[in-house]
């Protein structure tokens, strides 16, 4: 994500809270210098702590900051996360919109190192999916990798991912890979969603034009033998397993020959943590 993207996407939230004339609550008060303590109120993975800043920094970049906890750290409840000290207006027009990024985004990263802990010990990699808020996609693909996951494709320009709604038509898996993969780089990575037997079999037919293949929904006792079938015809070839993926499932799945799991769940599933900003 580029600087310019960044603060592009964080004025946009500035002035959805300030419209077109501003903060009319805090327009009669004085200047005046005093600090504020960022305090959490329950257990949690600190992510966000760069945009929280630059939401302040793109009102009045007198603002500064003393963070008393590192990106990625665990916090919990009482615990001072951090000092923003600056002009009394600006604390109070910022605090929302701030807080709302640092509470979403360290939602996530707690959800996602819960999953990630549940891998530990194996050679699975957990993968986050495109299932993310509009808007705001870079902003919490971050924070599942502060959590300790792993990007999937950013978008449908990165990577090609042949689902079942790209099969139906063309008619087949064979068809689907051979017309995608004559159309593009030869450096673009292809993945392939496998729903059935059927379909792993007519993947393994062309398993030479596959970098990935998704093994969607698939019960936990046939993964192992789909995994082997596909590693037998090429070493190389990389599996991902997907589809309702649970803490029950995923502690089923770590010591399976699979490469991947990915969930939509580390997002989606993920609550706002509760963090306040306390005016001293």
């Amino acid at each position: 994500m580029s600087k310019l993207y960044l603060q592009k996407l964080i004025l946009s939230f500035l002035e959805e809270d300030l419209g077109t004339i501003g903060d009319i609550t805090t327009a009669s008060l004085s200047d005046k210098e005093l600090r504020a303590e960022i305090i959490a109120k329950e257990d949690f993975i600190l992510c966000g702590a760069p945009f929280f800043e630059e939401v302040f920094r793109l009102y009045d970049n007198n603002v500064k900051f003393e963070w008393k906890k590192k990106e990625g750290e665990s916090v919990f409840p009482g615990e001072i996360v951090g000092i923003v000290l600056g002009n009394i207006k600006t604390l109070l027009t910022c605090e929302r919109t701030a807080l709302n990024i640092l509470q979403r985004l360290s939602g996530i990263a707690t959800e996602t190192k819960k999953y990630v802990d549940v891998l530990k010990g194996s050679k699975v990699k957990l993968l986050d999916t495109r299932k993310t808020t509009p808007g705001l996609r870079y902003l919490e693909k971050y924070a599942t990798r502060i959590g300790g996951a792993f990007n999937h494709r950013l978008g449908l320009y990165d990577a090609v991912m042949i689902k079942d709604n790209h099969i139906k038509p063309f008619g087949s898996v064979i068809t689907a890979v051979k017309s995608i993969s004559s159309s593009i780089p030869v450096t673009t990575k292809i993945e392939v969603e496998v729903e059935n037997e059927e379909q792993l079999q007519e993947v393994m037919e062309v398993i030479e034009l596959v970098d990935i293949v998704m093994l969607d929904n698939w019960n936990v006792e046939k993964v192992e033998e789909a995994t082997l079938k596909l590693k037998k015809q090429k070493p190389t070839i990389k599996v991902e397993v997907s589809g309702n993926i649970t803490i029950e499932k995923l502690k089923r799945l770590k010591y399976k020959s699979i490469d991947f799991v990915s969930t939509s769940k580390i997002i989606t599933g993920a609550k706002w943590v509760d963090i306040s900003m306390e005016v001293l």
